[in-house]
């Protein structure tokens, strides 16, 4: 046990339960006293600190927070957290009743079902953390993380979402407590919340490189304490030191600044713990020194945070005090491990594999003998998933029956027989997917726009499968003509729309079908590819190559137009109607 032990008050029980929502078990849960009344200025209310986020006054309100040690059953929270989240909303805000629209188009009712919620693919079941939310509590978080993965379906990997929707659920609604994730989700200027493997690895990384330079007797001894298995394994748990092992009391005065801040703060408290463990395991006599030498350092870091042996005031200061390190050097030493991680190999967990872009698909050497590879193609794919993806999304995948597997090799011989012949003999080669490089239209430029011709595959998450060949580069949208305007407009007649699943189904450009007759094809019909910062379009007019929903549009958009921004990419592709359903009310040209 710890040498220092906190005092620990129980307020009377009438008050600790008025305190939280009725989903939240408060019998297990210890108010903390830091230090004895009357020795501190009185702790601000939310009516005084309402002002300070009104008026963008961010570094007072900063102060405010690391200051003020609110107690764990402090009414403050309930306006003052949804407050903070507001903050990093980005667009405009949601309706009243759009969560609960959202919840009865993905579960049929606003009941709580009786069975257990399939939680999405990025959640991490070992750590669906639910503190002291009751089992109603652990279905309404399990609803709300649920509705936010069908939401945003760019979010391929983020084990901390759901820790963070519980321990906001101790302080609010579950309407109110969806709005304030998805704000997080969807901030541009902070980052709260990793939403992809790599970044996941990012930032155990940054912990690491920042450990070595702000915390260097630490993480030199924690280097030396780790033995064989080396500091990199201790490292990647870093998240769930302050997540799963802090006592709550303390997290929630991490999460008071964390709403504000960002991920920053995590940092710092990481490098606090790192910092306390070091100086309670200096001496050798000591039991956190004989624990990290008989269990391993990594369970000695894991039981000395659920024993804090300090105070949660005395974890922030030691935090906020370590010097030198500002946003910027750890938003450099961030971006810096991001793109080493990206120009090499995705990390992912402890052991290093090949990225996705570098496994190609067998080379053919025609359409007549495409069905001869039959047998080296593998297929790879995540159920309940939605992406996009220049070439092929599916390289080597793995499916539960055969049939499956089979069924979609017969739809890739299909999109390959339809590939002007001269291409079939190259050997594609992944270029982008949201799944790796995320949802950026930037990032998609970067990676494509040089490249032609080149082949875009969408699937929704309703298993739709559809896409486009372009015949032309993408960097061509920023070519002008003779009086030096951009062209909207580019491409050739070559480029054509398809759609794999549920049917098969090609669309091709209508110049080709009308006997050569050119001249007669209206012009509308000959708009091809367009795309600028927003958005990309492939078709035009009343009579275009084929005509498919704006992700960000309505049902009657009469071409395919895409935006591919974070903010718009949240779960629109699931509002994509089947081609066979409309081809014929719009007059598509099917082949």
């Amino acid at each position: 046990m710890p040498s220092v032990m906190l005092s620990a008050v129980l307020e009377e029980e009438p008050d600790l339960y008025e305190a939280f929502p009725p989903h939240v078990d408060p019998s297990g849960i210890t108010i903390l006293t830091d230090s004895p009344p009357g020795k501190k200025a009185p702790l601000k209310n939310f009516e005084e600190i309402q002002p300070l986020i009104q008026q963008g006054r961010k570094r007072e309100l900063k102060l405010i927070i690391r200051e003020n040690s609110w107690p764990i059953n402090s009414p403050v929270r309930a306006s003052l957290w949804p407050a903070l989240c507001r903050q990093h909303q980005h667009g405009k805000s949601m309706l009243d009743g759009f969560y609960w629209d959202m919840v009865t188009q993905v579960f049929g009712t606003v009941e709580l079902p009786d069975k257990p919620i399939m939680l999405p693919p990025f959640v991490e079941a070992t750590h669906c953390l639910g503190y002291h939310l009751t089992r109603k509590g652990r279905a309404v978080a399990d609803r709300v993380v649920s509705v936010l993965g069908y939401a945003c379906p760019d979010i391929t990997y983020s084990p901390s979402l759901y820790p963070i929707t519980a321990a906001l659920l101790h302080f609010m609604p579950e309407e109110e407590c969806y709005h304030c994730m998805a704000s997080l989700v969807a901030s541009k200027e902070k980052m709260f919340i990793t939403q992809t493997k790599l970044l996941n690895e990012v930032t155990w990384k940054t912990v690491m490189q920042i450990a070595k330079k702000h915390a260097k007797s630490a993480a030199q001894h924690l280097s030396r304490l780790s033995g064989a298995i080396g500091p990199e394994r201790i490292y990647a748990d870093w998240q769930w030191w302050i997540l799963a092992a802090l006592p709550f009391p303390h997290l929630v005065r991490v999460l008071d600044c964390f709403f504000h801040e960002g991920i920053k703060v995590f940092y710092r408290v990481a490098l606090a713990i790192l910092i306390l463990f070091h100086k309670h395991t200096t001496n050798q006599n000591s039991e956190w020194y004989a624990e990290a030498t008989k269990n391993g350092v990594d369970h000695a870091i894991d039981k000395f945070c659920r024993n804090m042996p300090v105070s949660p005031t005395k974890l922030l200061r030691t935090a906020f005090t370590i010097r030198a390190l500002s946003s910027q050097y750890i938003s450099r030493v961030f971006i810096k491990t991001e793109m080493t991680l990206k120009s090499k190999q995705v990390i992912t967990g402890s052991r290093l594999v090949r990225s996705r872009s570098s496994d190609n698909l067998p080379t053919s050497q025609s359409q007549v003998n495409i069905q001869m590879m039959s047998h080296t193609l593998t297929i790879r794919e995540s159920p309940r998933s939605s992406h996009m993806a220049m070439w092929f999304p599916f390289p080597n995948a793995v499916f539960q029956d055969r049939h499956q597997a089979s069924d979609l090799r017969q739809k890739l011989f299909t999109l390959w027989s339809w590939l002007p012949v001269r291409i079939t003999m190259y050997q594609p080669v992944l270029l982008y997917t949201t799944e790796e490089h995320g949802c950026s239209l930037t990032t998609f430029y970067v990676r494509v726009e040089h490249h032609e011709p080149t082949l875009l595959m969408i699937k929704t998450c309703n298993n739709e499968v559809f896409g486009a060949y372009c015949s032309t580069r993408w960097f061509e949208r920023n070519q002008k003509d003779e009086r030096g305007n951009r062209q909207a407009y580019f491409g050739t007649g070559e480029t054509f729309l398809f759609s794999l699943q549920p049917t098969r189904a090609k669309y091709p450009w209508v110049g080709c079908l009308e006997d050569n007759q050119e001249d007669k094809t209206p012009h509308a019909n000959s708009l091809f590819m367009a795309a600028d910062n927003t958005m990309i379009t492939i078709g035009g007019g009343y009579v275009p190559l084929h005509r498919m929903l704006c992700v960000c549009g309505s049902r009657n958009e009469p071409v395919l137009s895409m935006c591919l921004s974070r903010t718009t990419l949240t779960g629109r592709l699931t509002e994509l109607v089947r081609f066979a359903g409309t081809a014929k009310r719009y007059g598509w040209t099917r082949t």
